[in-house]
């Protein structure tokens, strides 16, 4: 077996819960002098959707919806209130967010991510402001959203910045995929 086929050990972190109660106030403005897009998909290809979690992803090991059959990822991702939004920088996909109602009057942040080519380039913040607005439009008294140690480092310290509260955490294990499973998962769809 080659180290690429070695299965990973599976990886301790700490999940922080967060939640919004109130729409903020304001949201961090647009950068200029950007060429910058942010569109809601419509039933998004499942090949996007998993190239999309791959790239934000993989150095953050985001592997549950990579492991998902298509029909269990079609089943989860174009239901009503499910909500996948894609940033473009200069023509090209640079990061994603999903939103999803998880009850009438909840909505939960559930990916937020930017690709590393977008990264550090002052996006991040109004990025997530533009998710927080999205979620909010969805007419919820509450919004959720998790990070976990895995994350950048920033997250965290960001989701707060934004008006997200720490409200529990809890420890889990991430199985890493190994070579052949990542890409037998971006081939699908």
């Amino acid at each position: 077996m080659s180290m690429q086929d070695a299965k990973p050990e599976p990886i301790e972190v700490t999940v922080t819960f967060l939640e919004m109660e109130a729409r903020p106030a304001s949201f961090p403005p647009l950068p200029y002098n950007r060429q910058i897009a942010l569109l809601k998909t419509s039933n998004i290809p499942l090949h996007f959707y998993r190239y999309l979690t791959d790239r934000v992803g993989r150095k953050w090991h985001w592997v549950n919806t990579l492991r998902k059959s298509d029909e269990e990822l079609a089943a989860a991702i174009h239901r009503a209130g499910r909500e996948v939004w894609v940033l473009y920088l200069d023509g090209a996909p640079a990061g994603f967010f999903d939103l999803n109602r998880t009850a009438p009057d909840v909505v939960e942040l559930a990916y937020f991510g930017m690709m590393e080519h977008a990264t550090g380039q002052g996006i991040g913040r109004w990025f997530l402001g533009a998710a927080i607005s999205a979620c909010w439009a969805m007419g919820p008294r509450l919004v959720t959203v998790q990070t976990c140690t895995l994350d950048h480092p920033a997250a965290l310290p960001l989701y707060q910045k934004l008006g997200f509260r720490p409200v529990g955490q809890a420890k889990e294990f991430i199985q890493p995929m190994t070579f052949a499973e990542r890409s037998a998962s971006v081939m699908c769809g």
